[in-house]
């Protein structure tokens, strides 16, 4: 490959370093796909014969349907996926598959090929966070007035509905999806024709080659094209920031699953026992979810330190830039597709939440709130007065909407009678009506906002 430059071979630690091909073989189907673009394109520009396009293109096919046959025979000497193909084409059609790297380069090509991955990468992940909010909405609609307990610091704030908090990771993965739409945008610019780092002197059309795979235009700047991988961070970014989402929604069922809280009950298909305590069912899979994206945010990392210190335009260590991208595909993909799984069948315990949700004295702030609007309390006052209020309720070993009457006038003797019916849980919850709260009204209004939303977006 490298011509007549070099005299010996590489030395074979140098040819182990070297290659590549036991990680990119992953973007064969890529690496064919710009491979049959640039063919088409050279001949439809008079740079290649027809007779040798036809060729090469049929050609390519075969390749196609041998490494997918899984008959790729893998040569280290022959260091990356691009070659092997390239090696493989020559063996079928003989002289003219030389004439495919014509006015290309690794770089342009590599580029190309990777972006081509990336970006199918950013259609399959907004599929899979389709596919979660699609079943949170599901789940949220079921529990639209089950109260649960509200938590700040992990203590018991106010009361809201399940479905309410449901629909608090949905707007999380709404900006997920958004964040990887606009990474796709930016990325879709084609490489190919930048060659090596200056461009060609051939009369090539890019915009055909660019139309072809389906990019927006060509890249305006071939250094740039052939030596950045910011395309491949905005992926990253995007992927770790998803996964840390996950990763939250994850500790919340590990959490609900175990025996102090009892707020959900784990399935056999989501669960697994213990080789020694047969009375253990196991989060494994949420815990799994929730340490993935450890492995996505280091993923993350690792292609920022890489790029950090490159001058332009191509180095070597950009060989390094794929198992992040790939790691963090597979990882992403598994954990979308088991939070989906585990959401659609985790069985809540209503009753059990409810119970909490009342223990917690967290009809406390509704106390207060009823001073300032029915007594004319200065909310700092009626903060000092409910406060007295819980106070009295854990002395006597009650909840904040078992006392009596008399009990809470003693606390404040401007507190009567109306107050009571705002003390319970559910009338917590259902006076929530601002916008964005957690009123079943609200959370019902919500899912149907969100679902004009995936309608509208499904138009487009």
């Amino acid at each position: 490959m490298w011509g007549g430059r070099f005299a010996g071979g590489p030395a074979a630690v140098m040819r182990e370093i070297n290659a590549s091909i036991e990680v990119d073989k992953r973007l064969w189907r890529e690496d064919i796909r710009a491979s049959r673009a640039h063919a088409a394109m050279l001949a439809s520009q008079g740079i290649l014969a027809a007779e040798d396009a036809k060729a090469i293109d049929d050609g390519l096919q075969q390749v196609a349907a041998e490494i997918e046959a899984g008959k790729l025979q893998e040569d280290p000497a022959l260091e990356d996926i691009h070659m092997h193909v390239e090696h493989r084409l020559g063996e079928l059609i003989g002289d003219a598959a030389g004439r495919l790297h014509t006015a290309r380069s690794r770089n342009d090509q590599v580029a190309t090929d990777f972006k081509l991955f990336v970006r199918n990468a950013v259609d399959e992940a907004v599929t899979g966070i389709d596919a979660l909010e699609s079943v949170l909405l599901q789940r949220a609609e079921e529990h639209s007035g089950t109260v649960m307990p509200g938590f700040t610091h992990l203590q018991s704030g106010q009361p809201v509905t399940l479905g309410h908090h449901l629909l608090a990771y949905r707007e999380m993965l709404v900006r997920d999806r958004s964040r990887f739409a606009d990474a796709r945008v930016r990325m879709n610019e084609s490489p190919l024709g930048s060659a090596a780092l200056a461009g060609t002197g051939f009369d090539l059309d890019r915009g055909n080659t660019a139309a072809a795979l389906g990019f927006d235009r060509p890249t305006a700047n071939s250094l740039d094209a052939v030596s950045d991988r910011d395309f491949a961070v905005d992926y990253l970014h995007a992927a770790a920031l998803c996964s840390v989402h996950l990763s939250r929604l994850a500790e919340e069922i590990i959490l609900w699953a175990s025996q102090p809280f009892g707020f959900v009950k784990l399935p056999d298909a989501w669960s697994t026992g213990s080789s020694i305590m047969p009375n253990k069912r196991n989060p494994d899979a949420a815990e799994l979810v929730r340490g993935h994206s450890a492995r996505i945010i280091g993923d993350l990392v690792a292609l920022l330190v890489l790029l950090k210190g490159l001058p332009l335009a191509y180095a070597k260590d950009l060989q390094d830039d794929k198992p992040p991208i790939f790691d963090a595909h597979d990882l992403l993909g598994l954990s979308l597709a088991a939070m989906a799984g585990m959401m659609a069948d985790l069985i809540f315990v209503p009753e059990r939440m409810r119970a909490v949700a009342a223990a917690g004295h967290a009809t406390a702030t509704d106390l207060a709130d009823w001073l300032v609007s029915q007594a004319g309390v200065p909310f700092r006052e009626a903060h000092h007065i409910s406060g007295r209020a819980v106070a009295a309720a854990e002395a006597a070993g009650k909840s904040l909407d078992q006392l009596t009457l008399g009990e809470l006038k003693s606390v404040d003797a401007r507190i009567d009678e109306s107050v009571l019916p705002y003390l319970s849980v559910e009338a917590s919850v259902a006076s929530r009506r601002s916008a964005g709260g957690t009123a079943p009204e609200r959370v019902r209004g919500a899912i149907e906002e969100a679902r004009r939303q995936i309608a509208a977006r499904e138009e487009k």
